[in-house]
């Protein structure tokens, strides 16, 4: 079994879940918004969190990174943000999501700059 490059991309990976599932813990599951944009958010968070985990690029982390900025302003955008409880959860998570990547992007020497190395074989 090979080893995690990066622990952050797991834990995206739990966060991505946790976003999934929030509009039912949150008692929000009524709100169409808020609940196709959790789902579809979490999803996708697992998915390129799961293929950071196991086959790392920068890319993924890029997508990461993205989806988290996105979840963190979806209150506005999507139109929620005047519900207390699922408006702070998402930035909140939002945030962290996106902390994560950013944080293996600054610090993966082969990520460095946001571009992975190219070799010649």
């Amino acid at each position: 079994m090979s080893t995690v490059k990066h622990w952050q991309d797991p834990l995206n990976a739990v966060l991505g879940t946790c976003i999934a599932l929030s509009p039912w813990v949150l008692g929000a599951q009524g709100d169409q918004n808020i609940t196709v944009n959790a789902v579809v958010v979490g999803a996708l968070l697992v998915a390129a969190s799961l293929g950071a985990t196991y086959v790392p690029r920068a890319w993924e982390e890029w997508i990461e990174l993205a989806l988290g900025a996105w979840f963190a302003a979806s209150p506005w955008i999507v139109g929620f943000s005047k519900t207390q409880n699922p408006t702070i959860f998402a930035v909140v998570a939002g945030l962290v999501t996106a902390a994560l990547p950013m944080w293996v992007l600054l610090t993966d020497q082969d990520y460095r700059g946001g571009a992975t190395k190219l070799t010649v074989s």
